[in-house]
């Protein structure tokens, strides 16, 4: 597919993003290199995701946002040369989250506003909570993270709790918010191309 937008372009190994035509992709965002973008996914404004560094193999290992994930504004997903990233279908990942890879998270999680996930496994339906950082570590599926914690090993899961009913509930409507979101944007953007 040849790529008009100057947001979205190679990096310097030549790795071109591959984005699927029904996710949305804010003119201001920056997606760079060998970056795959599925169906339904929403990146918001000014959002960069940059697959560019280069492992000793001299390839350049992607990044992949699976189908209805949600990168909001600000929002930037990097990795080490020779690491990937994968972001869950379903996963919102909030406003000014910073992920660095490698990195693997599941389907519907909430990465709040500010947290920050550097070479971690994280898996389905785990909240991260505002500006929590999790560094190193593997978080087990349903995992609560609270506001400003930090994780750097086994030791710091001690006391975790699960997501409440009620908490599951807030991360299904927010993700029912950002679906909305996209799809208002494509049909203003379609209506726009009509004119």
């Amino acid at each position: 597919m040849p790529y008009s937008a100057r947001n979205i372009r190679p990096n310097l190994a030549g790795d071109f993003p591959r984005v699927h035509p029904g996710a949305l992709i804010d003119p201001s965002a920056q997606i760079i290199g060998n970056v795959q973008i599925a169906k339904d996914v929403f990146v918001g404004p000014l959002a960069t995701v940059r697959a560019d560094k280069k492992g000793s193999d001299g390839l350049v290992q992607p990044i992949i946002i699976e189908e209805e994930a949600s990168i909001q504004d600000g929002a930037i997903l990097h990795s080490h040369g020779g690491s990937s990233v994968v972001i869950g279908p379903k996963t919102t990942v909030a406003q000014g989250v910073v992920i660095h890879g490698p990195c693997t998270i599941g389907a519907k999680c909430l990465l709040a506003l500010r947290c920050a996930i550097y070479r971690a496994t994280i898996e389905d339906s785990v909240w991260v909570g505002m500006g929590a950082l999790v560094m190193r570590a593997t978080l087990e599926s349903h995992l609560h993270v609270p506001a400003g914690s930090v994780i750097t090993g086994r030791s710091d899961l001690i006391g975790l709790r699960f997501v409440s009913a009620k908490e599951t509930d807030y991360m299904d409507r927010i993700l029912e918010s950002n679906s909305r979101l996209r799809k208002d944007y494509q049909q203003m953007y379609g209506q726009l191309k009509k004119k």
